[in-house]
């Protein structure tokens, strides 16, 4: 039987990759750092994903086991077996994973030179195949070759995959809830052997810019409906009860199309405006999935990533300025999500957030420089926008916490 070894036993591993593989009769073994998440796929040996939508789907996940990440040597041979790995653990955990593979495969390359392998790279990461060849090239050492015996194939990962809680888990700790959405869309290049005949692979030219799709149309939408949704209403608890308003709804869409616009710009010839209005017009759609009851702190949370110098709104804000697009919903979603402090289940903030607010306090021109990475001198006017609309929503926020309001 073919195996595939994904590192990160987590929600895209376990909800979308795990199962695409599986069903198409590979072996899927999972390596992760949680000691008792392993154990327990390997004394079950499957696991249950539930896709929920109008009804609720039941989809049994077999021909699985686990190894713990600490048991080097098992996970050297694991890989070194292998038909194909795969990545969904994170870029914080990059490195470590990234020695492991070293020493994979270069156990591989001793047994079966001419056998190279492809790593399907899941990670939230622009320009991730870059960051990994470097760090393979490192870690496997001079004259090593990289490049001709390792594959490093980038995606666009779009499944939606909400936070669960401790009630849904408690009676199994490896169900895992997911929207049905199973389109995995990567890069046609970056494969050394064949694709692999697996449905639901979506192979592409150009992943560039199927990347920039997901962050500046998917990933920007759903975050400009946690911010535009928040600073509307700090009583929402899910996205869909922010676009049951149909004004969000409307300001929302306004705000993707934008970007559309701005992408469109970017790779005229791997999008027409009618196919980026058709996505807009599906991702919304999926973002109104009420059985999905994916919550607003979930989207929006972790701000310094999402409002980053590369990530979705000012990334799209830099796009904008430099194919001289207009930016001006974008930036009041930017500005919107420096107002934002959703919280869990258990009423906590999400620990970053709550350092964040010191960077609120020190004003909008402040997180423009610290944390979006422009320069007023270069960008005034974005400067002078984001100020503007900053005391916009405060005095509309002050306003409607007045005594009568």
């Amino acid at each position: 039987m073919k195996k595939i070894v994904i590192f990160g036993a987590g929600k895209i591993g376990r909800s979308f990759i795990g199962p695409l593989f599986a069903k198409s009769g590979y072996h899927v073994v999972f390596v992760d750092i949680d000691r008792t998440l392993i154990n327990e796929i390997n004394r079950k040996g499957f696991y249950n994903v539930i896709h929920i939508k109008e009804e609720r789907k039941t989809v049994r996940i077999d021909n699985i086991s686990g190894v713990l990440a600490t048991d080097s040597e098992q996970v050297v041979m694991e890989i070194a077996g292998a038909e194909l790995l795969a990545m969904s653990a994170g870029p914080k955990a990059l490195p470590a994973i990234v020695s492991l593979i070293a020493r994979g495969v270069v156990k591989r390359h001793e047994e079966s030179p001419r056998s190279p392998l492809d790593i399907i790279i899941a990670e939230n990461l622009r320009n991730a195949s870059e960051i990994i060849r470097d760090l393979l090239k490192e870690k496997t050492g001079p004259g090593f070759p990289v490049e001709s015996y390792v594959g490093l194939i980038e995606t666009s990962v779009g499944k939606m995959v909400p936070i669960m809680s401790k009630q849904d888990m408690s009676d199994d700790m490896l169900k895992i809830y997911a929207e049905p959405y199973n389109t995995l869309i990567l890069d046609k290049k970056g494969f050394r052997n064949p694709v692999p005949d697996v449905p639901g692979l979506a192979p592409k030219e150009n992943i560039k810019a199927w990347v920039d799709r997901k962050s500046f149309i998917h990933n920007l939408g759903h975050v400009a409906c946690a911010y535009l949704g928040y600073v509307s209403d700090p009583d929402y608890t899910y996205i869909y009860e922010v676009l049951e308003n149909q004004q969000n709804k409307t300001l929302v869409r306004e705000t993707m199309l934008e970007a559309a616009a701005i992408l469109l710009s970017m790779y005229p010839d791997a999008f027409t405006m009618n196919d980026l209005t058709e996505h807009i017009d599906d991702l919304i759609d999926r973002f109104e999935n009420r059985a999905l009851r994916d919550t607003v702190f979930r989207v929006g949370m972790d701000l310094h990533r999402k409002l980053g110098p590369e990530d979705r709104l000012a990334g799209a804000i830099r796009a904008g300025i430099r194919a001289q697009k207009p930016i001006s919903r974008i930036l009041y979603t930017l500005v919107c999500g420096t107002f934002f402090r959703a919280r869990d289940e258990n009423r906590d903030m999400f620990e970053g957030d709550k350092k964040f607010i010191d960077h609120f306090n020190q004003g909008p021109g402040h997180i423009l420089k610290a944390i979006c990475g422009f320069d007023e001198n270069t960008h005034p006017g974005i400067f002078a926008s984001a100020r503007e609309y900053y005391d916009e929503i405060s005095l509309s926020r002050e306003s409607s916490m007045a005594p009568g309001s």
